[in-house]
């Protein structure tokens, strides 16, 4: 069978096919689609979760490999940070079963706030890379990984980009392959990584490390094209596919699918038949730097850029100092600056804390990061995931000895909270912080689709889950019970009379806002706690004045035409924000 799939999907398909049997990540673009990819299709065979964050993903994924089952992990780059600690280890225990670990960098930075270059990871970590070029070796290569991992008892980075997750390529099916289970056996010496069991440890990751550098350089995994002397090429990945597509056939290629160990013995004697050798790799000179310190000649990054994510125009201009006329256009997009959706429940909390002065906020990763924005300007600092509450808490600390005026606000959404913010809360009420938390509860992870997290009531397979009670859990970390403020953040008195509160407490608060997100399919549990019937704003033209107040909530649903601000019916929900804060009384909801 042959389908168009985008890689995200292949690798899911190629880890079914692999006989996988345990599936464990954080939802993160450009990789969720491969979780979601194997609990919607390959559910009877394969047990698939969303993880509070990548390390947990990584640890459990783990057990299961040294419990005897096939595993995989995945997440986007960014989150390798998180996951490395484990990784480092069990790139020295090794493991029972396969275990391959997927990272889908992000050049470019089409939704991260960085685009580290995660190929170092597999190096640091001294465990085997591939890198698939489309999705038909997105496929293919998950079965060999999982080869290489039992063959070599180590993880095996899977090291994919954006380009590669999501464009769509034919793919060729196979049959899944049923891996057999390996039976536990208790290995202390193995697996309890103290420094006395460690040190052997080392001494077989450079046994090992041999082992992979004699299959890198014979695997066909690496593969050269000859058609003739003049220029030759060394790329992997989808830079490949753009090499190819500038140089055509007037170059050689030597195409890697394995890239850790860098076969240079492979590439030592490509580069004898070729009489100009250019490296086209995306980001960082991983592989250039490998090649030289080699003392092979090689033309890299001094003209292929090592910022943002390549292309055909971009190849072509740093070799042949020209761009491809065709592609060009004169029609400009209009401006349409990211903003939270009309009717998003962060809205009117935003609002509220936008008013708020001698107050800094820090920012956390998600949608609600959209409150920096202009017109609200209401985050001052977003680093990572859980930073939030953390650097608000070390910024408070500061303030409270150098510019007592200051406060500092914290704001962090559900599926962050529990990825990363709880231990940064556990933080503030141990070392008796004054800053205020504000966890955006709304019931899902928004940002990357929808994804279901320990506060919304339901697993990645859609069977009921427990729900975490936030208050409870800030509770047991020490915050006292009338600290605690739970609000609708729809409702402006409401945030209003939460944050002077809070803001007036000697000791750690923190600000709870609960209200469904917008584009969120509602649960049955949704439907019988908020009520979300539907409901529209309007205004009355003749009380309008357009002062603009309304517009300054940053809704899309407003919009000024001849000296009358009017709201989009289309996208207008009703949440009411736009009607608390016009000065004139000239909205109203209808039927109301």
């Amino acid at each position: 069978m042959k389908l168009l799939m985008t890689g995200n999907e292949a690798a899911a398909r190629g880890a079914y096919e692999a006989g996988v049997v345990f599936a464990s990540a954080y939802p993160g673009t450009p990789s969720t689609e491969i979780l979601e990819t194997l609990a919607g299709q390959h559910r009877d065979k394969i047990y698939s979760e969303w993880a509070p964050n990548e390390k947990v993903a990584v640890e459990a994924a783990i057990g299961a490999a040294i419990a005897g089952g096939r595993a995989l992990a995945c997440m986007k780059h960014v989150g390798v940070n998180v996951a490395a600690d484990p990784l480092m280890t069990f790139g020295y225990t090794g493991t029972t079963a396969g275990f391959v670990l997927v990272s889908a960098d992000d050049p470019g930075m089409h939704s991260s706030q960085n685009e580290q270059d995660n190929r170092y990871y597999a190096k640091f970590a001294k465990i085997p890379m591939l890198e698939p070029s489309n999705s038909q070796e997105a496929k293919d290569f998950m079965p060999i990984a999982y080869e290489l991992s039992e063959k070599w008892n180590t993880p095996v980075f899977f090291r994919m980009t954006t380009r590669v997750c999501h464009s769509k390529s034919i793919v060729e099916w196979g049959e899944r392959t049923e891996a057999e289970h390996i039976k536990y056996v208790k290995d202390i010496k193995r697996y309890v990584a103290t420094p006395a069991h460690a040190k052997p440890m080392r001494e077989k990751v450079e046994e090992r490390m041999k082992l992979m550098t004699e299959f890198a350089n014979n695997t066909d995994l690496n593969k050269p094209e000859y058609n003739g002397r003049e220029i030759g090429v060394i790329s992997a990945g989808v830079a490949y596919q753009y090499a190819r597509e500038v140089f055509g056939e007037e170059a050689s290629y030597l195409k890697l699918g394995f890239t850790h160990p860098m076969p240079i013995e492979t590439i030592r004697a490509f580069a004898e038949k070729v009489d100009k050798l250019y490296v086209v790799e995306e980001l960082e000179p991983y592989m250039e730097e490998q090649i030289r310190a080699a003392g092979i000649d090689c033309i890299g990054k001094s003209v292929i850029p090592n910022m943002g994510e390549l292309d055909t125009d971009r190849v072509r201009l740093g070799v042949y100092g020209k761009e491809n006329p065709s592609l060009k256009s004169d029609i400009k997009a209009a401006d349409r600056p990211p903003t939270l959706c009309a009717g998003c429940p962060h809205r009117g909390f935003f609002y509220s804390l936008s008013r708020r002065k001698n107050v800094m906020v820090t920012g956390d990763i998600g949608c609600y990061t959209l409150g920096n924005a202009e017109p609200l300007f209401a985050i001052d600092t977003t680093i990572c995931m859980g930073a939030s509450i953390s650097s608000g808490h070390g910024a408070s600390k500061v303030f409270e000895r150098s510019e007592p005026e200051m406060k500092v606000v914290s704001v962090i959404g559900d599926s962050t909270f529990f990825h990363s913010g709880v231990t940064s809360l556990m933080d503030i009420a141990y070392n008796g912080g004054s800053s205020v938390a504000v966890i955006l509860d709304n019931r899902i992870t928004g940002m990357t689709g929808h994804q279901q997290n320990p506060g919304s009531g339901y697993t990645l397979m859609g069977d009921p889950a427990p729900e975490v009670d936030i208050p409870a859990l800030c509770m047991a970390m020490g915050i006292k019970k009338e600290n605690i403020h739970i609000v609708n953040p729809n409702i402006l008195a409401e945030n209003d009379a939460a944050l002077d509160a809070a803001l007036a407490a000697k000791e750690p608060s923190v600000i709870i806002t609960k209200w469904p997100c917008v584009l969120k399919k509602p649960s049955r549990e949704d439907r019988e706690r908020f009520d979300l019937s539907k409901k529209q704003c309007k205004v009355d033209p003749e009380a309008c004045v357009n002062c603009g107040t309304c517009i300054g909530t940053g809704c899309p649903a407003l919009f000024a035409r001849d000296g009358k601000v009017e709201i989009d019916s289309g996208s207008c929900t009703g949440c009411g924000v736009c009607q608390q804060v016009c000065p004139f009384g000239a909205i109203e909801k209808a039927g109301e």
